[in-house]
């Protein structure tokens, strides 16, 4: 009943959200009796392996060949299958996003397992591993199991806390090769371009989002705007000079509603929703969002929810533990300054 733990990487360096993945593995082969294995494919391999060691594997599997060196679906897919075909592991895990969603669930096709998506807790019933996702945009949480000999599970991003890191930690390590070869590829990656932007949504910890509220900025609009609807203008100065100095305060990732970037306020790569980004911080502040349920969707799973609206009944507040009544334009400029003093930033 080992358990393999797919490490993503990307440039050389692991996702650091794959070590919650590991905490994740570690819970079930200590309630299993079990070891946890490491699955690094690509550049920086070895380097990549050794410090999943320090985050509680106690074996790995790596590979270097040139097919792998960037990521593959079809390479990295067959690599997973083969070791499970060949070690019969009774779980393999990875982190919820987009690549391990879809190399999870493409291995497990080849392998005819089961797949539980988007699992935020683990637990042993009657010898049985139970895993805990939401369901319904997160109204309710369904719990899952599977009967298949090897069980695969994405583990939602900021669920499991990642363990302390432990630097004289041990790790049995073994090379491997891709079956797949260059030839094989029919999709190849050409180049990786990195975003102008620094968004970061998925791991952050703490957010703050503009909703389509931020537009009631009540700055005045200049007269050399041409053909700029002042609304979006507003909005923009809004993020970039109310919600951003915010944000910078509390170290903090900028997020929007659908309505904000639907409207050109900002840009998709901050959307927080069910067609945006699904987001699990500590705390998650929430400036003229009414809360439709399409943004509950991506954020409801927050530790803390702080709602700062004009609208006193609007839905965000039944989600909020704290809750501001006001114009947020005179609530976050005082809260930031309030923040600046406390903590001396």
């Amino acid at each position: 009943m080992s358990v393999y733990v797919w490490i993503e990487s990307y440039a050389g360096r692991a996702n650091p959200a794959s070590w919650e993945a590991l905490a994740a593995a570690s819970t079930l082969a200590e309630k299993l009796g079990s070891d946890v294995t490491a699955l690094v494919f690509g550049e920086n391999a070895r380097t990549i392996a050794t410090e999943a060691g320090c985050y509680g594997a106690t074996n790995a599997y790596i590979c270097r060949d040139d097919v792998v060196n960037e990521y593959r679906l079809e390479a990295y897919a067959q690599l997973i299958t083969d070791l499970v075909t060949q070690h019969q592991p009774g779980f393999v895990l990875a982190v919820a996003s987009s690549r391990g969603r879809e190399l999870l669930a493409s291995s497990a096709v080849d392998t005819q397992s089961g797949l539980i998506a988007d699992a935020t807790d683990l637990r042993l019933d009657k010898g049985k591993i139970v895993a805990t996702r939401p369901a319904y945009a997160g109204k309710v949480a369904m719990e899952m199991t599977s009967i298949s000999p090897t069980t695969y599970i994405t583990v939602r991003v900021r669920a499991f806390r990642a363990p302390p890191r432990d630097a004289n930690a041990t790790l049995n390590l073994s090379e491997i090769q891709s079956a797949v070869t260059m030839n094989d590829i029919t999709v190849a990656a050409e180049t990786f371009t990195d975003s102008a932007d620094d968004v970061n949504l998925t791991n952050a910890a703490i957010i703050v989002s503009g909703g389509r509220g931020i537009a009631n900025n009540p700055k005045t609009v200049p007269s050399d705007l041409g053909a700029v609807d002042p609304n979006v203008w507003k909005a923009k100065d809004g993020f970039e000079h109310t919600l951003r100095p915010l944000a910078a305060v509390l170290g903090a990732a900028v997020g929007a509603s659908r309505a904000a970037v639907d409207a050109g306020y900002i840009p998709y790569e901050h959307q927080v929703g069910q067609t945006g980004k699904v987001v699990n911080p500590d705390l998650y502040v929430a400036c003229g969002i009414s809360g439709a349920i399409q943004h509950q969707a991506g954020m409801r799973g927050s530790k803390i929810i702080v709602a700062i609206n004009k609208d006193a009944e609007a839905p965000i507040f039944k989600l909020a533990r704290y809750g501001i009544v006001g114009d947020l334009y005179d609530v976050v400029p005082a809260l930031t300054a309030a923040l600046r003093r406390k903590l001396g930033s």
